[in-house]
């Protein structure tokens, strides 16, 4: 009996003693953003890879839907700020050559550049500029089978994998917006 009474007594210790220490706790950040809606421009670009401007601009709007922290507005009339990205670059780097030809690549790394900025249209001054956001991401041109005999699909490989550096570069462009800096 008096083990049982030990028991209920330390259980009830541990129960008041994990919630009155969560008890301040507060999910996300304690700072607060200046504004409250965001109007995003159509992005830019500037860099070689022409089919990648309507999938990162749908990116952005849905990073920032996810997050929640404002309201995404359809004009910079209706917007408390306005957020400009314009791609600047794209290349790939050879991380991997094939087992059976060394002069033909298995694995890329594609990275794509861009740049931001942001105003205040209330008080018509620039919050940041030229804010450098760079991602990278791998493309496989050979289905991931060493083997593959002849020169694979490269510009498929490409192609796949674009949504993920679309989405990578929303996910950053928009921590770089939304974090208190």
């Amino acid at each position: 009996m008096k083990a049982i009474a030990t028991g209920l007594a330390t259980s009830l210790l541990f129960i008041c003693l994990l919630t009155t220490s969560c008890s301040h706790y507060s999910l996300g950040t304690e700072g607060k953003l200046t504004f409250t809606s965001i109007y995003i421009e159509p992005v830019g670009n500037k860099s070689s890879l022409k089919q990648a401007q309507a999938i990162v601009s749908e990116q952005l709007r849905s990073a920032f839907e996810k997050d929640g922290r404002v309201t995404l507005v359809n004009s910079p009339q209706a917007a408390d700020v306005t957020l400009t990205v314009t791609l600047t670059r794209f290349h790939r780097d050879v991380s991997a050559v094939r087992e059976t030809d060394t002069g033909l690549a298995s694995k890329f790394t594609l990275t794509l550049d861009s740049v931001c900025a942001l105003s205040d249209n209330r008080t018509h001054s620039v919050l940041f500029q030229n804010r450098h956001v760079s991602v990278e991401a791998s493309s496989f041109t050979d289905n991931g089978i060493p083997a593959l005999v002849g020169p694979g699909d490269q510009q498929q490989s490409e192609y796949n994998t674009l949504p993920i550096l679309a989405q990578e570069l929303a996910d950053k462009v928009s921590h770089v917006v939304l974090d208190v800096w």
